[in-house]
């Protein structure tokens, strides 16, 4: 029989209680460990020195310091897995060796960048919508991230902000939707897991309402509208376990969200009982002094941590202020403890305790610093991403057989301009992202030629290019021309008040035009764009987006009829700026217009027509979609039943190809007016040429709710239309009465 020391016993006896130890109790042991200074310091988030999405206020000796000090809690924009192994061994010198966490703005993809959000959008597709963030989440821990500042599930009815492009567009069902696929890709199995990033619900909250679509400005709505229409994505995100939580920078009905207690502590925390933390926007907490909603960095530091904001980025005011605060009796010791504990929580459930490298590892950064299969799927979801809004003609799917076509445009030949704005930048960019030019070339035969002319530049008035393009055109058989807004015209920060297509392009699609060439238009944009004259004159237009590292194989895929185009469109497009805001979803008003070109003392402009020139929804395909057969299961319904609606929807052209079939509901009258339209469904089905197919959907009396006046959440009894169609515009509608 061994005998064992007592020594070694309670060794043995002290890991396995260790063990057995729940992360909850691990925080309040560490918690109590934790002088004031320390606790601040896991508030506190730096960003590195070369790459920032903010005004850069490092002076890189002292962060470093700070951090062996134990005054820092997480770096943003530092990436690798040396580099980030190097600042984590700078934190493990601390005196309680917490280690640090690791973010960065992974928005559409990490290594391999996928279409921007607003074209991922588009596809209408939640599980390559899901899957794209599952690589981006495989990419980014294996280079030493943890936590991405993404989804944003903002709520955007104004093209004129230019964060649209990194959101999920106007309508509420179909944002949360995505941002719930989103955040399942990002955090995978689990937190802990080694390729699983914590994601960030962002940003919270109405940022994408931001008056005159310019960013940063404030926010002004009722307390009614902000929960229909722009929280519902955050409440469901907090359902569904998202990680953490990002302020917004505006101000809502005059108080900054950074400081807003009614959405931070009582909604958030209290009502929807939210477990991560909550990290600013950058500098937003600093930000509150030029609001004027604060008049010193002790202020602001103040309200933000009685608000329920748990963690200052790039504001340096928690560090600073927070302590003194505290032994002032400004501040109760109890708001840091919460604050610390949810970040500190996190830090457990990512493993980082065990093992703080355990995402520091160069063996799977080189493995997924090129994956192929990445990239094959980033060409798949790039041409699932793109519009087909004209083929009138049926120029496309062109020829690959086309004796000799032109690409004209400042597009045609760029490379890291692809990845669109809010792409991670890397040095080899420039090499290995696919550009128009060779993505159709590549799909060419080997007879048939492709000429090139630049025309124009993306943003300025030289015309100096056009007659050299106007030569190439005369030499084609089709001309593709690629024009639209420079790839840093939309994203942050870029709010634009004219949304035409940028500089001198217009004018050189007009001369091209004179040419009588046939031209397919293929537009790059991070948003809608207002192009009437290219609407009502080119037939042939396709909405590309900004598609990534494969958008050349993307787009040539879809124009040489490899993929047929099944995009729809998850914004309204507007004919001109003067419409804007212009959504679907909108109430009736007590004079609607009965027509577009109703004028007359009706809810309309007197020199523009009521409808957008495009609608939420819309998208063509090659070939065509019959839809019959539209029946209910019942007209009259009563309590809880459910009700079925069904529709058959036939592919009766000459290609295979998807379709998105849309149900909308009416609430015809109601104790609060109602949306004359409200997406609450959608199926996204593949047919071949020739087949047909029942489609089926589902409705109960929790798709029929909606908040009152006093932000009651209910339904009510009456006549609803039920509507079913290809988009928000072309709807087959039958009207059911339903009793409580």
């Amino acid at each position: 029989m061994k005998k064992y020391s007592l020594s070694f016993l309670l060794l043995i006896f002290g890991i396995t209680i260790s063990a057995q130890k729940s992360i909850d109790q691990k925080v309040t042991e560490l918690l109590s460990k934790m002088t004031l200074e320390e606790k601040a310091g896991q508030l506190v988030q730096y960003s590195g020195f070369e790459y920032a999405t903010g005004p850069q206020n490092s002076n890189s000796k002292k962060v470093l310091d700070e951090i062996k000090s134990g005054k820092v809690g997480s770096m943003l924009n530092v990436t690798g897995a040396e580099e980030t192994k190097a600042f984590q061994k700078l934190a493990l010198e601390s005196r309680l060796k917490i280690p640090l966490i690791f973010g960065q703005d992974v928005i559409h993809g990490f290594r391999t960048t996928f279409p921007i959000n607003l074209g991922q959008a588009a596809s209408w597709d939640l599980e390559m919508i899901e899957k794209s963030e599952r690589i981006a989440a495989i990419e980014a821990s294996a280079f030493g991230v943890h936590w991405t500042f993404a989804p944003m599930v903002d709520i955007a009815r104004d093209p004129r902000w230019g964060r649209v492009m990194e959101g999920s567009g106007e309508d509420t069902y179909l944002g949360t939707k995505i941002g719930l696929a989103r955040i399942k890709g990002f955090q995978g199995k689990g937190l802990g897991n080694i390729d699983a990033i914590m994601a960030c619900a962002k940003h919270f909250a109405a940022y994408g309402a931001a008056v005159g679509g310019r960013d940063y400005n404030s926010v002004d709505m009722s307390l009614r509208q902000l929960h229909e229409t722009y929280l519902p994505p955050f409440k469901a995100a907090s359902e569904a376990g998202v990680a953490t939580f990002m302020n917004s920078f505006n101000d809502i009905n005059g108080i900054p969200a950074t400081a807003n207690k009614y959405i931070l502590r009582d909604l958030l925390k209290n009502q929807w009982k939210f477990q991560g933390f909550v990290v600013s926007d950058w500098g937003s907490i600093g930000e509150m002094i030029k609001h004027g909603f604060a008049k010193d960095n002790a202020e602001a530091g103040e309200k933000a941590i009685l608000a329920g904001s748990d963690m200052d980025m790039e504001s340096r005011i928690y560090m600073e202020q927070l302590p003194k605060l505290v032994k002032e009796g400004k501040v109760d010791i109890k708001f840091v403890d919460d604050a610390v504990r949810r970040i500190l929580i996190k830090k457990f459930e990512l493993g980082l305790f065990d093992d703080p490298y355990k995402f520091s590892n160069s063996e799977r950064q080189k493995q997924q610093t090129n994956n192929l299969e990445h990239r094959k799927f980033g060409r798949e979801f790039g041409a699932k991403s793109i519009v087909l809004l004209k083929n009138e003609k049926k120029i496309l799917p062109l020829s690959k057989s086309t004796k000799k076509v032109a690409l004209i445009g400042p597009f045609g030949k760029e490379a890291v301009a692809m990845h669109g704005f809010w792409s991670v930048p890397f040095k080899d960019d420039a090499q290995r992202i696919v550009t128009q030019f060779d993505g159709i070339k590549n799909q060419l035969d080997k007879n048939s030629t492709l000429l090139y002319a630049k025309g124009c530049n993306e943003n300025d008035d030289n015309k100096s290019m056009f007659a050299e393009a106007i030569e190439t055109a005369k030499k084609a058989d089709v001309v593709i021309m690629t024009l639209g807004e420079g790839h840093a015209m939309s994203g942050e920060a870029k709010s634009r008040s004219n949304l035409h297509f940028s500089g001198v392009q217009e004018e050189l699609l007009k001369e091209i035009a004179k040419t009588g060439k046939p031209i397919i238009l293929m537009i790059n944009a991070g948003r809608p764009l207002v192009f009437d004259w290219a609407a009502d004159n080119i037939s042939t237009i396709v909405y590309s987006w900004w598609l990534g590292t494969e958008a050349g194989n993307s787009i040539a895929d879809v124009i040489f009829g490899n993929v047929n185009p099944g995009g729809k469109l998850p914004m309204t497009f507007p004919r001109t700026e003067g419409q804007i805001p212009i959504y679907y979803n909108h109430y009736n008003t007590g004079r609607p217009a009965g027509k577009s070109t109703d004028r007359n003392y009706v809810s309309a402009y007197i020199d523009l027509d009521n409808d957008p020139k495009f609608p939420f929804g819309f998208g063509l395909s090659y070939t065509n979609f019959k839809y019959s057969n539209f029946n209910l299961s019942s007209e009259n319904l009563k309590g809880n039943q459910t009700l079925t609606v069904n529709v058959n929807v036939a592919n009766t052209g000459k290609f295979d190809g998807e379709e998105v079939v849309q149900l909308y509901i009416r609430d015809l009258f109601g104790k609060v007016v109602r949306p004359i339209k409200e997406l609450k469904g959608f199926q996204k089905i593949f047919l071949k040429k020739g087949e047909n197919r029942n489609v089926t959907f589902k409705l109960t009396p929790e798709d029929l709710k909606f908040y009152d006046d006093a932000l009651n959440y209910d339904w009510e009894a009456g006549e609803f239309e039920i509507m079913v169609g290809t988009n928000s515009s072309e709807v087959m509608t039958k009207k059911i009465v339903w009793e409580k």
